[in-house]
């Protein structure tokens, strides 16, 4: 039995597989990992992008932050890939029991998936910092310079989660239980090397735990299956 054929068996036989992805999930549609510095942001940015989207960042120097997150972080014109699609229609007919993703993008939301955990929020919630009046992506994207509330004037910041932020504890609890009580367990489009998100595979306890990556991961020992390539040509194979 192939690797795919495996893949299909175990997804035909699950009624409540979850899948865990990062970036890789997202550069399908056109959405680069902001962690691949490349010449561009040498030439574009003094500070690496780790450094520009840290909470301490953001207080200190909002314009230069926002000047990044509206270039390199908002995709507002992206759409869903094969991934994302395959993805949701797994979910409606009652075999995935839940996304849980690292990206900020909606794209599972927008591909129709219903049970989705963010990890690391959204571009598409917003909020005034004084008043915690909510703001859609668009406003930002067109906002001149540091986005201000228009009740109150004070700073709009995005609900994604910054360096030196926590995650959401209740999003996390809910992304543990949802892999804990997983039968399928399957992993596309990223590297495991972010914490604490990539500590959440140490929750699942059975033994169909599929990688689908394009490069090795640390956690490829534990795998019971491993898939090598773009996780949108793997999973457009998948019959729902």
């Amino acid at each position: 039995m192939t690797e795919i054929e495996t893949l299909q068996k175990w997804l035909d036989e699950s009624r409540r597989a979850v899948f865990f992805g990062g970036a890789g999930v997202s550069t399908e549609s056109g959405i680069p990992d902001f962690r691949s510095v490349d010449g561009l942001y040498n030439q574009s940015y003094a500070y690496p992008p780790e450094t520009i989207i840290s909470h301490s960042f953001f207080l200190k120097a909002p314009e230069e932050f926002y000047r990044f997150y509206k270039e390199k972080m908002l995709y507002l014109d992206a759409k869903p890939n094969a991934a994302h699609r395959k993805l949701a229609e797994l979910e409606a007919a009652g075999h995935l029991a839940a996304v849980v993703t690292q990206n900020i993008d909606g794209l599972h939301q927008a591909a129709g998936s219903k049970t989705v955990y963010e990890l690391h929020g959204s571009v598409h919630r917003n909020y005034c910092m004084k008043c915690r009046k909510f703001f859609d992506a668009p406003f930002i994207k067109q906002a001149e310079g540091v986005p201000r509330c228009d009740l109150c004037g004070g700073t709009v910041k995005p609900d994604v989660v910054l360096y030196e932020e926590p995650l959401d504890a209740l999003t996390m609890e809910r992304a543990v239980e949802a892999i804990a009580n997983a039968d399928v367990l399957l992993i596309g489009g990223t590297s495991l090397a972010v914490y604490p998100a990539a500590g959440l595979i140490n929750y699942y306890r059975g033994d169909r735990l599929a990688l689908i990556n394009k490069t090795p991961t640390p956690y490829d020992a534990r795998a019971n299956l491993i898939l090598t390539g773009r996780i949108g040509e793997i999973l457009s194979q998948i019959r729902v």
